[in-house]
């Protein structure tokens, strides 16, 4: 594993409506300072504790963040910290949380990369203590990076994480590329990459096999979050594949009490899955999820294809506001495609506070026989729709999108635009 420091102009770049990301990869592989974590004593077999070495590698490298940056294989353990203040204690356990075993704040123009190297995070121990009611503090991530900006992450494999994978938290500009992140289907918790309270976020050619959500967006968790107010926004996810037996491919929450908005999801595939996309909440959240545009999905054997729900739950403490409601709006599905899907969707919003302006368009979802009579099932959630198969028999989604409702729906591609008048291109994959 390869972590690089590095303190000086930035390299990422975002264009137009957030659907483009580039970096330099000349500027990501040249360091001209490098070291190994073991030529300060770091001993790679697992059991030997290796804090001190790298804490005085970090030091000796510090020396170079004014000469172009330095270079460091590294390994560490997992010690206490403070929660996060959107959360207001562990995500799992009242109180503080073990920190991640690559962490980092308050960071400029960070790269961790490899050749296809891999962080095995051991992660089996901590599901079992998990499993067993014996732990003291929140699990640790694999990775978390807080208040940091210019941020790479890239050709790695991310083994057996303990609890979250990648956990990027009060960033800015953020790249995610070419990982493979595996653990086991079972294993609890173990999110893929999670997006916290960040901006301008890109996840794009990856391939995630794990306990739970692939990817889940987040701004904090009621009334922590709600007051801490940092939202996350402008994220492009990209060219995703992968299967969770436990989770959603893709999910928005349930902790989204900062706000989410601007989301731009396209060329997804899973399989033998449990859910396709979820967006969770839950009174007392708080926050708003719009502005989401989904694109180009395929779904393989999954269960849900598409599942809203707005009585989620799990709350921090007994503190939180009932009466703060989220707005969820504007989220658009376009160019969908599944077969063997169990329920093509399952659309529960919160009573007195529909979720609205839902649009699906071009959507072909082949679902098994027994599911056949009731494939969409919807409460408390309004939308359009046009081209969908089967159809929505919610009369909440009786009108079609076009002509007099394309503005409600959220980043219509030009293309449905302009055959509004006829059938859409058709999927091919």
């Amino acid at each position: 594993m390869l972590l690089v420091h590095a303190f000086y102009g930035a390299w990422f770049s975002v264009r137009g409506s957030f659907l483009h990301c580039e970096y330099s990869n000349s500027v990501i592989l040249h360091r001209p300072h490098s070291v190994s974590i073991t030529e300060f004593g770091a001993v790679g077999d697992g059991a030997t504790l290796n804090t001190k070495a790298f804490q005085n590698a970090l030091f000796y490298l510090n020396s170079f963040s004014d000469k172009g940056g330095a270079k460091l294989f590294s390994s560490e353990n997992w010690p206490v910290v403070d929660p996060l203040p959107s959360y207001g204690r562990g995500r799992e356990l009242p109180g503080k949380r073990h920190r991640s075993l690559i962490h980092g704040h308050s960071l400029t123009d960070v790269v961790i990369t490899g050749e296809n190297g891999t962080i095995d995070g051991q992660g089996s121990i901590w599901w079992d203590w998990f499993r067993n009611g014996e732990l003291n503090y929140t699990r640790p991530h694999l990775v978390e990076l807080m208040n940091s900006t210019g941020l790479i992450i890239s050709n790695l494999t991310f083994l057996n994480s303990p609890f979250w994978n990648i956990h990027p938290v009060y960033c800015r500009d953020v790249v995610v590329k070419n990982l493979t992140i595996l653990a086991p289907l079972d294993s609890p918790n173990t999110d893929g990459v999670d997006p916290d309270s960040s901006t301008n976020v890109c996840i794009e050619d990856c391939y995630i096999v794990t306990g739970d959500d692939l990817v889940s967006i987040k701004s904090g968790w009621d009334e922590y979050g709600i007051s801490y107010a940092r939202p996350s926004s402008k994220i492009k996810i990209n060219r995703l594949t992968g299967q969770t037996t436990a989770s959603s491919g893709i999910a928005i929450g349930s902790e989204m009490s900062g706000g989410v908005s601007d989301i731009y999801i396209k060329d997804l595939h899973l399989l033998n899955s449990n859910t396709g996309i979820r967006i969770k909440t839950s009174p007392g959240r708080g926050g708003y999820v719009r502005n989401v545009h989904i694109s180009n999905v395929k779904l393989s054997n999954v269960k849900k294809a598409i599942r809203f729900t707005g009585k989620y739950g799990e709350h921090p403490d007994e503190n939180f506001d009932p009466k703060a409601l989220p707005c969820i709006e504007k989220i658009t599905f376009e160019n969908v495609y599944g077969e063997d899907i169990g329920v093509a969707g399952l659309l529960e919003g919160i009573e007195g506070d529909e979720f609205k302006n839902i649009c699906f368009i071009n959507v072909t979802l082949r679902v098994k026989k027994d599911s056949e009579k009731a494939p969409w099932k919807c409460s408390n959630v309004r939308g359009y729709s046009q081209w969908v198969w089967p159809e929505i028999s919610c009369d909440s989604f009786g009108e079609n999108i076009f002509p007099e409702h394309s503005s409600d729906c959220f980043g219509l591609s030009e293309n449905n635009l302009e055959t509004s008048s006829g059938p859409p291109w058709l999927l091919s994959w």
